[in-house]
């Protein structure tokens, strides 16, 4: 398959699921090959199949993106690998932790690539940031602060999925994107702490959330996150990873404290004292140094080397599993009003 066009399919025709169909439109050596989704208006001039056994059937696809419901993730992402097509899986992994299990699986009974689409982890402006937080620039952590406030539209609502537990609501549609950052830079969450409200929306799911992570290192963060809230405080609102979607704006979302330095994101604005750390004297400023580029695109480009040459994804179900369980985690803290503590132990079963 090396040097030939790779066959790609989009299960799943929303939001996101358009926004890899644009991309796809740009990468070298890649082709939107087939869409399946049952109601689809258009199939932007290639096939538009029904459902995933019928693009199974067809032969259509070299790989896949899975941009569906999530708790259709696993049945989905399942019946591909077991046909031995290679998975672009959005996030999250499952809606579930069992189901994630389930999925973790089927990827290592069949040896068949699955890639989460934790797509910031390829934008060059976090691998600016890990790579100076790895090399001790900041220190250790000691406080982080991330705010995710998004003033969503009645109509994103119609969906009935956005609406309902174990699919929709901040926490999961959008908090997991945070936590992922934060697990990526700082290393494995210990404990949290949390507050939820849906006064605003009034639906079965949370629009406003409140959580306070320790981590194992010692570090703590808080995170605040809405989708009734107007604000420009949040990655999507400030990275510029979707102009097409999201205006850029001059502010950051992410601050990083630590014992030797601060840095915010997405600007990449590294903060240090001239000497030691001493609060009355001025901070210098400076911007880390970074090549830009659509993380989108960056994530195809390793989905494509993983389907010709395989190896380890970025992001695999089971690192994105972690993800899950910090959430299950946070939603328990919210329902009882207790620290909870991060259990990774399933896993290593």
């Amino acid at each position: 398959m090396a040097g030939e066009t790779l066959n790609i399919a989009v299960i799943g025709a929303g939001v996101i699921g358009r926004t890899h169909i644009d991309t796809l439109e740009r990468m070298p050596g890649m082709r939107l090959s087939a869409i399946v989704d049952p109601v689809a208006a258009e199939s932007c001039g290639v096939p538009c199949l029904p459902d995933v056994a019928a693009l199974i059937a067809s032969g259509l696809a070299d790989a896949a993106i899975v941009a569906t419901p999530n708790e259709t993730h696993l049945p989905v992402s399942a019946a591909l690998l077991r046909a031995g097509l290679p998975v672009l899986l959005e996030k999250p992994v499952a809606e579930s932790l069992d189901s994630a299990l389930r999925l973790i699986a089927v990827a290592e009974e069949t040896g068949v690539p699955v890639l989460v689409g934790h797509h910031r982890r390829h934008n060059p402006i976090t691998r600016a940031a890990r790579d100076a937080i790895a090399a001790g620039v900041l220190g250790d952590l000691v406080m982080a602060t991330v705010t995710c406030a998004l003033a969503k539209p009645d109509p994103y609502f119609n969906a009935a999925w956005r609406r309902n537990p174990g699919a929709g609501g901040p926490l999961l549609i959008n908090l997991v994107h945070e936590i992922d950052l934060l697990r990526h830079f700082f290393g494995e969450i210990a404990t949290v702490q949390a507050l939820t409200s849906n006064a605003r929306r009034g639906f079965a799911v949370e629009d406003t959330a409140a959580v306070c992570l320790r981590f194992a290192s010692g570090g703590l963060a808080t995170l605040c996150i809405s989708d009734a809230a107007a604000g420009p405080w949040a990655w999507d609102l400030t990275s510029g990873e979707n102009p097409a979607r999201f205006p850029a704006h001059p502010v950051s979302a992410h601050m990083y404290a630590g014992s030797k330095a601060g840095l915010s994101l997405p600007d990449l604005t590294l903060w240090r004292h001239p000497g030691a750390p001493d609060w009355t004297a001025e901070m210098v400023p400076e911007r880390l140094a970074h090549t830009p580029g659509d993380p989108y695109e960056a994530q195809l480009a390793h989905f494509a080397d993983l389907i010709r040459h395989g190896g380890t994804p970025h992001v695999s179900a089971r690192d994105a599993t972690a993800n899950i369980i910090v959430l299950d985690a946070i939603r328990v803290a919210a329902e009882t009003g207790r620290i909870v503590a991060v259990d990774l132990s399933p896993l290593n079963a």
